[in-house]
């Protein structure tokens, strides 16, 4: 009561000029909606037409009331249907109405109007006999909407879902009769239907229900009417007499009600109309108000203008909730507005004119933020445990299951295949179900002739009448030339006889029909078949054939082979898309019908029902085709496939991201009156408003016919076109931005031809009616819209206004405390434009719904729908806040990245790494806040990690949808620019889109306070060559560019060779600093950086195919162009005088006599660099350097087992493919499988044995024969890396002999590493030697060497100062590995010792166990937010690398973990 009667009635009742009608329409509340502040009510003002110049006719049913000309704001024509109220003789029976139901059928009611006291008696006949006749009645009670269901009722009645009773008739002769009595004397009318049960037949009052006055009890005093204004006041009064409660909707129209009798009582004690006006008034709005009310004015202002003058005057002062005094003194301020032009000489016309175009002076003060309904400006987030979202759900590829048995075609395929065979290029072939048999309509056209054929198994003599159309749903009599013979010419059509066909076999024979047509002016055949006096059509409508080019006929073998998809279900989808075009319900159907293969396809499956829903919601294919399907069966298909896909997301948490995707396109749908009322509600729009030609009436028939998406953009661009002072070009821009043409409106079964064209006093109807009806547009075809689907959930009523019974939808149980407050919320602040408070209500929403999306209920869709809606407006309203971040800190962005994850997370099935990125926004923004060193370095690695979990996104999407989206986007015949970038639209239309924006925007600002510049230089080489762009440098890292280039890639991942000619490689990828590319890159002399900035990066993409000159420094490069015959005097570092590179070669190691060694062992001739070093280190580092355990295969035991007895075969094949690898590189990845099926000789597991026992390692055969057998893979999985792509084109660039290339197999036992490090003790950027350059990873080091994303934690430390180590970046990788206690053989080649060429790291190292990936949270890790701890590590790191370069005297490559706090080396070589 408190928000409706003190804030709103305002906006409900003084915005709107009062329109006539057959009876007051009431609002939410109970309210009449034309009511506050004006001179006379609704009823008042109809009491009034008795007294103007308006005749009054009874025509058919409808009384029609017409006045020459009415004022501003009502409508020209007013039609009561036979729900009028008639005037009844208060002693005596009268005809209440006499209706036409259908035809002949006839209703008439009689009611007895009673003296006081006694029965009203309501007596119905009905000219029509059914015994499940009955009358479905309802009682209004207290001009309440709401049907009351009275207890005093007529034998055999039954309660109807406590919505309404049904009573029913009884047989009278050749009437059905039924008598009502009504002995509750506070029911004022009552409203039906009649309903025939058994045939589901519902007779309406031309689409609305009936209504039937009941003579109205004498209350008082005699003909007492109260001015609905003073109720109002007085409801106004008792809501503060009681304190201001908040009521529901029902206490609203209670203390409504109860405000009217106490003026009534007070009128019936003598009290004047015009003494409780004085009284009232004087009571709220003080003296100035009462003498205005008293006053008498010769020319007095019309209310109708002065109510929309109040209007204007209410939207200039930014639509402000006005208090029930500030309302009444606006509404007189308006008159004064009004009075002022009259006194100018204006007349009411042309003030009229003014007011409609907004020239009446007035003078209004904007209000500045005024309360809304929700008490707070801000919702208070709750503290959770972000680890509660968490969702570890992966999908997997699942084998696809060929669903097609084979079988033996039917009698009409048969037929068919002959005249495909025969016939010219298909234009269309459809078989349509006919019970147990078939029909099959085949059309092809050769030599300009279009030639029919139609077949089917009915046993039956079977007639075919047809016609032929020059537009959908025409029938014209063809021509005499074109009949077969045998035809018959009727009326607009003929009849043909089938033709049995030859067979055989009986059961292959079929009946058919061949008609060829020459003439190019027909598009198409309609037809029906009749069969022993049976009429056959196609579910109730005609069979129409299109002469046009159907759906696109593409081979499979065109379409590609499906890989990577659910093929047999997306060739089944292409199969069924003919059946899928006649209409949504069609389509509906069909996916229902195959959502379970789809889930049994998994993952694949449902993308491809998702490629095809989305394909169908972006208009790629025919959304109706010649049929005529109603709006509520649409919504009853939606619902359906809605429903199967709300289980599958219960019982299938593994796909639930993708069903999210589905449930977006195809809307919510529903059961019962929902899809209904958008047939029936347009007529109430027509009627109420007076517009039912022209644009209206053709809107009308296409809604009628096949409703669709597209009408909730139409109704969206009339109420802009309305709002806009009806300027077209409004109507047609709404139309064109969301994808509607002339061209598709046309296109439509029932085109769409005119303009809408209203006028300028129908504005305010139009806009309430069309505002209703986009609801139940929005309830049908929007599952995303966010007050639609509020009220799903929430529950609300809408009881028909003029139309149908009404609809009911009740609240979901179980929401949490709060939550319809929590939406509230939403609703009133989703179009503020400080977007923040909004983004907090609408996350706090969907944190308070995530667990009831985890359980499986009736109303989950309901949910899901909201949950979809909650995540849709996040997007939304975060790209409206854009302008509010143009001039704000870097604290706000972060703010606002941090909501935008969140709500991503929300979306997300895997979500862990996005939930350990927010965990690292909020850590990163308390860094900030408390203005702690380093916050922007750290934030800048939060970021990068945000953006590697963004690609990983996008490539799951590109991976799972892409394929399915070519395949059958191939098959359907999709515009080839839809298919190449449907997944790219997916990721712009989701929750990634604005968070990379918001990166964007972020990014260069924590370059710029972390004094990190634009460049990070991994290799700072001078480099002049010619640019080239490519997309990864994996797919041109074999290649050899003639001149010297500069390769500009966008993926650079970190273990990719450098192709030959190269002279610089620059990309936005972020590969580790001590990466094997890295190390390449110095080695090779070759400049290497990192850009962070995309606007320098596309400069330099820019200058595809120029020269420039590379001059870098170790933070940043400067570049230009250089002219052609620059080139000769600059030269390139990497590069001899003579352009040659330095001469390599190999010296081919024998087999010592051993199968295994110790390290005490290790010599040259048997190990190589990384065993001897390892060897060394041994004692003579400090002790708190731990060293660990090191035996070996050493050099010759590989090419000793292959030349083994066991491995004769394996030798063999081996040398054919080294053969083979001259010519085909190829076949490398053959060679590694084959070195993989060599046989252990037995005296090599005995010797590896006995050394490794010896030594004081585990040995694994201990554990089994399988521990064994893992531990044997390794070592051969060593020895096949000899033949891996990187390392076989690194040796061929450097022209060494690859088979001179020798392996060793260094075996250590695994450290279950908290971190492992790599040390350069000579900074490998800058190239200073005082200062040791490390990296630092959580886990085992592998992530660090390898192709793993992301970089490390990195730092520098002085040998001068080594407890001062300096972090200069932050990890951002969001994979650690871990393994358990194991085993690892290391490669260890000659190849690596060779002076001037780095070898190392182009083999594998491969443990016995597999390592365990796991997704880090450093926002827990110790070294990330401890400070001491952190200092302590890197600084043992730091000395460690420093005491093993004094003990080698040169700069030194190290390995190592930590593990416990202790450091271990576990190798070191020579920094190159």
């Amino acid at each position: 009561m408190s928000h409706i009667i003190s804030h709103n009635l305002f906006h409900k009742s003084l915005l709107h000029p009062v329109v006539l009608d057959h009876r007051s329409k009431l609002n939410s509340s109970g309210i009449p909606a034309n009511s506050l502040l004006q001179s006379a009510s609704v009823n008042q003002t109809v009491s009034r037409i008795g007294k103007s110049p308006i005749t009054t006719t009874f025509r058919a049913g409808k009384l029609n009331v017409r006045k020459s000309k009415l004022p501003l704001g009502t409508r020209g024509a007013v039609i009561a249907s036979p729900r009028a109220v008639l005037a009844m003789d208060p002693t005596s029976e009268h005809l209440a109405g006499k209706f036409n139901l259908d035809g002949n059928i006839e209703l008439q009611v009689v009611v007895s109007a009673p003296s006081p006291g006694s029965i009203t008696h309501v007596n119905f006949q009905v000219t029509y006999i059914s015994d499940s006749l009955v009358l479905h009645w309802g009682g209004i009670r207290d001009r309440k909407e709401k049907w009351v269901l009275p207890s005093r009722c007529p034998n055999g009645t039954k309660n109807y879902k406590n919505r309404a009773l049904r009573s029913p008739f009884v047989k009278s002769g050749s009437n059905s009769c039924l008598k009502l009595e009504i002995d509750d004397p506070t029911m004022q009318a009552i409203e039906f239907l009649i309903v025939d049960e058994t045939q589901n037949i519902w007779f309406k009052n031309n689409g609305e229900n009936f209504y039937i006055k009941l003579p109205v009890k004498q209350m008082f005093i005699p003909n007492a009417s109260i001015p609905e204004d003073l109720v109002q006041i007085q409801a106004y009064i008792r809501w503060e007499r009681n304190g201001k409660q908040m009521y529901t909707p029902e206490q609203e129209k209670v203390e409504y009600e109860a405000a009217r009798t106490e003026l009534l009582e007070k009128m019936a004690s003598g009290i004047s109309v015009e003494d409780l006006r004085a009284r009232l008034t004087n009571k709220n709005v003080g003296h100035e108000n009462k003498q205005t009310s008293r006053s008498d004015t010769k020319n007095k202002i019309p209310d109708d203008l002065a109510q929309t003058q109040a209007y204007i005057r209410w939207e200039k002062a930014g639509k402000p909730n006005y208090s029930h005094d500030e309302q009444l003194r606006e509404f007189e301020e308006a008159r004064k507005d009004l009075q002022a032009e009259l006194e100018k000489g204006v007349s009411f016309d042309e003030m009229r004119k003014k007011i409609m175009k907004g020239e009446i002076e007035t003078k209004v003060m904007k209000q500045p933020g005024l309360k809304k309904r929700y008490a707070v400006e801000r919702v208070q987030r709750k503290k959770r445990d972000l680890m509660q979202i968490l969702n570890k759900y992966t999908s997997h590829f699942v084998e696809e299951k060929d669903y097609t048995e084979p079988k033996a075609l039917t009698a009409v395929e048969l037929y068919a295949q002959a005249k495909e065979q025969k016939g010219g290029p298909i234009l269309s072939k459809e078989k349509y179900k006919l019970a147990d048999k078939e029909l099959l309509v085949l059309v092809t056209k050769s030599s300009g002739t279009i030639k029919i054929h139609l077949a089917t198994n009915i046993k039956e003599p079977v007639t075919l009448r047809w016609a032929l159309s020059r537009k959908a749903g025409e029938w014209l009599a063809p021509p005499q030339n074109v009949l077969p013979p045998g035809s018959i010419s009727l009326n607009e059509a003929a009849e043909t006889q089938s033709t049995i066909s030859d067979s055989a076999d009986p059961s292959y024979q079929v009946q058919s029909f061949e008609i060829e047509i020459d003439e190019d002016r027909f598009i198409g055949m309609p037809f029906v078949l009749l069969c022993g006096g049976n009429w056959i059509r196609n579910e109730g409508s005609d069979f129409y054939v299109e002469f046009v080019q159907g759906v696109k006929q593409v081979k499979k073998k065109d379409a590609g082979d499906g890989k990577r998809t659910a093929r047999s279900l997306l060739d089944k989808i292409a199969d069924m898309e003919s059946e899928a075009q006649k209409s949504f319900m069609h389509r509906f159907n069909i996916a229902a019908d195959l959502i379970h293969q789809a889930k049994d396809a998994g993952e694949l499956g449902l993308a491809g029902i998702l490629v095809w829903m989305r394909f169908m919601a972006t208009r790629q294919l025919i959304w109706n085709k010649n049929y005529n399907v109603k709006p509520r069966e649409i919504s009853r298909t939606q619902d359906r496939l809605t429903d199967l896909l709300q289980n599958i997301y219960a019982t299938h948490p593994q796909y639930r991201e993708i069903l999210r995707m589905i449930l977006s396109t195809v809307g919510r749908g529903g059961e019962g009156d929902v899809g209904q009322r958008i047939r029936d509600e347009i007529l109430v729009i027509q009627r109420n408003n007076d517009c039912k030609g022209g644009m209206m009436e053709e809107w009308h028939q296409k809604l009628h016919n096949n409703t669709s998406p597209d009408d909730v953009i139409i109704c969206q661009a009339l109420i802009d076109y309305i709002k806009s002072d009806f300027d077209i070009s409004v109507y047609w821009k709404t139309l064109n931005e969301n994808g509607i043409t002339k061209e598709r409106l046309l296109s439509y079964d029932r085109a769409i031809h005119s303009e809408p064209g209203f006028r300028r006093d129908q504005k305010v109807g139009l806009l309430r009616d069309l505002g209703n009806y986009m609801r139940t547009l929005k309830a049908v075809h929007s599952g995303a819209d966010l007050e639609s689907a509020v009220s799903n959930c929430m529950g609300y009523k809408s009881e028909g206004q003029g139309f149908m019974v009404g609809v009911r939808v009740n609240p979901v149980s179980g929401l949490p405390t709060g939550f319809p407050e929590l939406l509230q919320f939403v609703l009133e602040h989703v179009e503020d434009k400080n977007v923040e408070p909004l983004l907090e209500g609408l996350l706090e929403a969907r944190q308070a719904l995530r667990p009831l999306l985890l359980k499986s209920t009736d109303r989950l869709k309901d949910l899901l729908f909201l949950d979809i809606a909650l995540d849709s407006a996040v997007r939304t309203a975060i790209e409206r806040g854009y302008e509010e971040l143009s001039n704000t800190g870097s604290e706000k962005i972060m703010y606002f990245i941090s909501l935008a994850l969140e709500n991503l997370a929300l979306s997300s099935d895997d979500n862990e790494d996005l939930i350990y990125c927010l965990k690292g926004w909020n850590h990163a923004l308390s860094m900030s806040r408390s203005k702690t060193d380093h916050w922007a370095l750290y934030a800048k690695s939060v970021l990068d990690r945000t953006r590697l979990a963004l690609a990983r996104k996008a490539e799951l999407y590109q991976r799972v949808l892409q394929p399915s989206a070519e395949y059958l986007g191939s098959l359907l015949g999709v515009d080839q620019w839809a298919v190449n970038i449907f997944t790219e639209e997916i990721i712009r239309a989701g929750s990634a889109a604005s968070l990379s924006s918001l990166l964007n925007r972020l990014d260069p600002v924590l370059r710029k306070v972390a004094n990190l510049g634009s460049w990070q230089v991994i290799s700072p080489v001078e480099a002049v060559g010619y640019v080239v762009v490519v997309d990864e440098l994996l797919t041109v890292q074999n290649k050899s560019y003639e001149q010297p280039t500069i390769l500009v890639a966008r993926s650079v991942k970190g273990e990719e060779e450098i192709p030959d000619g190269t002279v610089a490689v620059l990309t936005p990828d972020m590969p580790d600093v001590l990466s094997h590319v890295s190390v390449r890159a110095r080695n090779g002399k070759v400049c290497f950086a990192t850009c962070f900035d995309p606007n320098i990066l596309a400069d330099l993409q820019a200058n595809k195919g120029k020269l420039l000159l590379l001059k870098p420094t170790s933070g940043d490069i400067v570049y230009r162009e250089l002219k052609e015959g620059e080139l000769e005097g600059a030269s390139s570092s990497n590069l001899k005088e003579d352009g040659s590179l330095t001469s390599l070669a190999l010296v081919r190691k024998q087999f010592c006599g051993r199968y295994a060694i110790s390290s005490e062992e290790f010599t040259s001739e048997m190990v190589g660099a990384k065993s001897r070093n390892i060897s060394y280190l041994k004692g003579k580092v400090p002790s708190w350097i731990g060293i660990p355990t090191s035996v070996a295969l050493p050099f010759g035991v590989f090419e000793k087992v292959l030349m083994d007895k066991l491995n004769q075969s394996v030798a063999k094949k081996l040398q054919l493919m080294k053969k083979k690898l001259e010519g085909e590189p190829t076949v490398l990845g053959e060679i590694r499988d084959t070195v993989l099926q060599l046989a252990a000789p037995p005296q090599l597991v005995q010797e590896l044995k006995t050394i490794m026992q010896s030594s004081g390692m585990p040995w694994p055969g201990d554990e089994g024969e399988q521990r064994w057998e893992q531990a044997w893979m390794a070592i051969k999985k060593v020895w096949a890396s000899k033949w891996n792509e990187r390392a076989y084109f690194s040796t061929r660039k450097v022209k060494l002999d690859h088979d001179y290339l020798c392996m060793a197999v260094l075996v250590q036992e695994i450290i279950n590493a908290d971190y492992a490090f790599v040390i350069h003790t000579t900074n490998p950027s800058s190239g200073d030697s005082s200062e040791i350059y490390a990296e630092v990873v959580k886990g085992l080091g592998e992530s660090l060497v390898g192709a793993y994303p992301g970089r490390a934690l990195s730092f520098i430390c002085k040998k001068n100062n080594l407890n001062s180590p300096q972090v200069t970046g932050y990890p951002s990788k969001p994979i650690g590995l871990f393994i358990r206690r194991s085993i690892i053989f290391r490669s260890d080649s000659n190849g690596e010792d060779l002076e001037g060429y780095a070898g190392a790291g182009l083999y594998d190292s491969v443990p016995m166990d597999e390592e365990e990936k796991v997704v880090i949270d450093y926002s827990s890790d110790p070294l990330i937010i401890d400070g001491n701890f952190q200092q302590l590590m890197l600084s043992s790191i730091a000395r460690a690398g420093s005491a093993i370069e004094e003990l080698y005297g040169s700069p030194q490559d190290i390995e190592g973990v930590i593990k416990d706090g202790k450091v271990y080396v576990v190798q070191t070589r020579p920094q190159v």
